[in-house]
């Protein structure tokens, strides 16, 4: 990246974990670009985080180690930091930063843009609709993906949320639709056998074509963890908005940019919030979350599915919690459903799209039939579960007929819904039909989500 001179000073004060601060400055902007160079010669960039008083609090993306409060020079270059985007970057991959990783010379951008992006305005901004297909049955049948939604994925430790986020890369689109879609898949603070597999999963399927990836890894500085998703939502907001695309954005891990946001903050010494997360945690992570939508009068959208790992499966801590406000639903992963070897471990029960009712099924975006049954099975999964332990307590014995109907429907459910293989990629056709292969087990009477009309024309009793 071209970085223009601007003005230069040499009065550093401190150099305290990911921070600088540069003291006698005037006329210095929030966010605005500072180039670093040290003593040596070596530039590094930077974004001012706090100015006032003379001073200026600059975060250096690629980090202070080996800066000295001697011999260093802070240049501000009176503008925030921008991107140069370009269609070109589709079956690219890139560092946290936008810096090729492939070997392959720098795309000519078209434009270049700020990483903040552009807030949309609301008056602007229309409703999501239309199905994306994932080929996972947990998803496209009961908790469906909407073009301009965004649907977070909550996982744990040793869950394989990477496996389902590249598989999501991997066979999304947009079915009977003859248009463009693209997958930017911003990897924070992945480790590198976790960035090697997105890299050979895309690379092997064919799909990198279509895809961009910005790859920030475990032993990058954290502080760039900060930019990476950024750097990712602005080109999706260039294809999409820009070029017409219908852009699927997947960033994983969140929870890596909450626990960089935290280092910043304790770094700057502020107050904390709850377990050390700054207090302003919501409103950053919203102003990542936010970029996703659908513009009235444009034909692209922009959809995410951001993932992050819950710290010791705690669904009520502060990033999970905070991004379930944010967001339009979420997928739950299961330890106990990993534990069986069921890929992918939906919990379903635990997992909701707030748009695929009024999204897709209320605009009979998709087969009649979908709502109903998805509905009914979650009413007859989660009986199942329940029957499941009385059956601990009581004993089979102990249970009706009907009851025992339930519990073999409970298993069904999940080794023949639920469970796929990581290469299958399912049509909403053959998830349905595999709901109510498995719906039949039940008596016709237990179906009372669904529509008479839909059972008749899809009900087939086992003998």
């Amino acid at each position: 990246m071209a970085v223009e001179r601007g003005v230069e000073y040499t009065s550093i004060t401190e150099v305290k974990g990911p921070l600088m601060v540069v003291g006698g400055v005037s006329g210095v902007s929030y966010d605005e670009l500072v180039e670093v160079e040290t003593s040596s010669g070596e530039r590094r960039l930077g974004r001012v985080i706090e100015v006032g008083e003379g001073r200026a609090v600059v975060q250096i993306f690629e980090g202070t180690q080996g800066l000295g409060i001697e011999g260093t020079r802070a240049r501000f270059l009176g503008r925030t930091l921008q991107i140069g985007v370009s269609t070109d970057m589709l079956g690219r991959i890139f560092d946290g930063l936008g810096r090729p990783l492939d070997g392959l010379p720098e795309p000519v951008a078209e434009e270049e843009r700020d990483v903040n992006g552009e807030p949309i305005n609301p008056e602007r901004r229309d409703y999501p609709s239309d199905f994306i297909q994932t080929g996972i049955s947990a998803i496209d049948g009961m908790n469906s993906l909407v073009r301009g939604q965004k649907l977070p994925i909550f996982s744990g430790a040793g869950l394989p949320h990477n496996m389902l986020a590249a598989q999501i890369a991997r066979q999304a689109t947009v079915p009977g639709k003859e248009e463009e879609f693209a997958v930017i898949f911003a990897a924070v603070g992945v480790q590198n056998d976790e960035a090697r597999f997105f890299r050979q999963s895309l690379e092997e399927s064919g799909a990198i074509i279509r895809s961009a990836l910005f790859l920030n890894l475990a032993d990058d500085p954290a502080i760039e963890r900060i930019v990476t998703p950024r750097i990712a939502l602005t080109l999706a907001e260039y294809l999409a908005f820009q070029q017409g695309y219908h852009v699927l954005v997947i960033i994983t891990d969140m929870t890596n940019y909450a626990e960089a946001l935290r280092e910043i903050s304790a770094a700057r010494e502020e107050v904390p919030g709850r377990k050390g997360y700054p207090g302003y945690m919501y409103t950053d992570l919203a102003s990542i979350y936010e970029r996703a939508g659908r513009i009235r009068g444009l034909k692209g959208s922009l959809t995410q599915m951001p993932i992050l790992s819950m710290p010791s499966d705690d669904i009520t801590h502060p990033i999970p919690d905070l991004t379930g406000y944010i967001t339009e639903g979420q997928i739950v992963l299961s330890r106990d459903l990993y534990r069986k070897g069921i890929y992918p471990p939906v919990n379903v029960l635990m997992s909701l799209s707030r748009l695929m009712g009024p999204g897709i099924i209320s605009q009979k975006r998709t087969r009649p039939d979908h709502g109903d049954v998805s509905n009914q099975l979650y009413a007859s999964y989660s009986r199942a579960v329940q029957l499941r332990s009385l059956a601990e307590i009581v004993g089979r014995s102990g249970l009706s007929e009907t009851d025992l109907k339930y519990l073999e429907f409970g298993d069904l459910f999940e080794q023949r819904f639920l469970k796929q293989q990581y290469t299958e990629n399912r049509t909403l056709d053959r998830t349905l039909e595999i709901a109510w292969d498995i719906l039949s087990t039940l008596p016709e009477a237990e179906l009372t989500k669904i529509k008479e009309e839909h059972i008749r024309k899809y009900y087939r009793p086992k003998v």
